[in-house]
């Protein structure tokens, strides 16, 4: 996500489990799958969690049955009420006149904080300055696409939320992409890349939007050629590689770059620090209902998703019907990323959280209810080059 269904760019990272509990799923759908295997803090994930592996798409998931409590040191917090799982970004928002209300023992931002079921988000990996610079200049530099005519900022603009304000950006020949264009911004932190989950590396990614015939359209051979041509290019690679450009070398910059576009810094990561001035009380009722509805379920992790997959529209349409199943997308920048989905159908964010509970959860959420999630969900903005993402929009 981010947009709330997130476009590509390692498999460095393993998911990490899903953290409520899963009960049955509908009669037309409780045939059991396995799991997707976790790791981290919060042990393997169960089979009961429902979790798609990508070998078995047309599994379906399994729906919570009761509503998380604030994790406690030790241990995980249990669902208390029926929920149906998330999917696009904002996933499982249930919402009964109970569940408006907030918990009687108010959360504490201490040292506990490690126990939550998201983590902050790391600095940049240390790679090399030199890969990194070349990089960074490939990501902008029009020679990547066939005619010269757009560059990977084109669609990911740095400057901004690392992806586009269009609900589908255009192709080569002029027509619409099939998805909305997700943000470049920590996606090497998701375990899959697209909003599909086809890819399992950021080389992949890389060499995957170079060579697609309706986003940069080369191939390996006439990129190389016409980096070679240039003499600057030519001598900086031989710098950094030792060699001319060639397709290996070419993907490894692009990808070293990409590694080191992470946002660390959000105020929600400073509360999971230990700043409990980090956040409001309005917002960390949002962070209580993400938890109690059961949104941890399919978001948690460093990415606050992206590191499974999920099913959308359970009870009602939610957007664009194929495909059924998608990789969860993460939640980071999500206030700076609209529109939202796979199509790009959610223009807000206030409008994407309600189409969530309806579709997903087939409640219709309370203003409240939006207004405090909405709440929490902005504080995920993290920052990049020591300015919030988005600052500039």
């Amino acid at each position: 996500m981010s947009r709330l269904l997130i476009q590509a760019a390692s498999e460095s990272l393993e998911p990490t489990p899903c953290y409520a509990r899963a009960a049955s799923a509908p009669a037309s759908q409780s045939a059991s799958r396995p799991h997707m295997p976790g790791v981290g803090r919060w042990g393997q994930c169960r089979m009961e969690y429902g979790c798609v592996d990508q070998q078995l798409p047309s599994m379906p998931r399994r729906i919570p049955s009761q509503q998380l409590t604030p994790p406690r040191k030790g241990k995980i917090a249990r669902l208390r009420r029926p929920a149906a799982i998330c999917i696009l970004i904002l996933g499982g928002l249930q919402l009964s006149p109970a569940s408006s209300q907030t918990p009687a023992q108010p959360l504490q931002s201490t040292i506990a904080n490690a126990e939550e079921p998201i983590t902050p988000v790391p600095e940049p990996l240390n790679t090399d300055p030199r890969k990194m610079k070349l990089g960074e200049r490939l990501f902008g530099d029009p020679r990547l696409s066939h005619g010269n005519s757009r560059s990977c900022t084109s669609c990911h603009d740095l400057g901004t939320n690392g992806a586009s304000t269009n609900s589908q950006d255009v192709g080569l020949d002029g027509s619409s992409l099939p998805f909305n264009t997700l943000t470049v911004f920590n996606a090497a932190l998701s375990f899959r890349f697209g909003w599909e989950g086809k890819l399992r590396t950021v080389e992949s990614v890389v060499k995957a939007a170079l060579e697609n015939p309706e986003i940069m359209g080369t191939s390996m051979s006439e990129l190389s050629e016409k980096l070679a041509a240039d003499p600057a290019m030519r001598r900086e690679f031989t710098d950094v590689y030792g060699s001319r450009p060639d397709a290996g070398n070419i993907v490894d910059a692009i990808a070293s770059f990409e590694r080191s576009l992470v946002t660390p810094g959000s105020r929600f990561d400073r509360w999971l620090a230990g700043d409990a001035a980090a956040l409001s009380e309005g917002e960390l009722d949002g962070y209580r209902l993400f938890k109690s509805l059961g949104c941890v379920s399919c978001h948690q992790g460093v990415n606050i998703g992206g590191n499974l997959f999920e099913r959308h529209g359970l009870f009602h349409p939610l957007a664009s019907p194929k495909p059924e199943i998608l990789r969860v997308p993460s939640l980071r920048n999500v206030a700076t990323t609209p529109p939202y989905f796979h199509d790009g159908s959610a223009r807000t964010l206030d409008d994407a959280v309600r189409r969530m509970g309806l579709a997903q959860l087939n409640t219709t959420l309370t203003d409240q209810q939006v207004k405090a999630i909405v709440a929490y969900l902005q504080t995920l903005t993290g920052k990049y080059r020591g300015a919030p993402v988005g600052a500039s929009q």
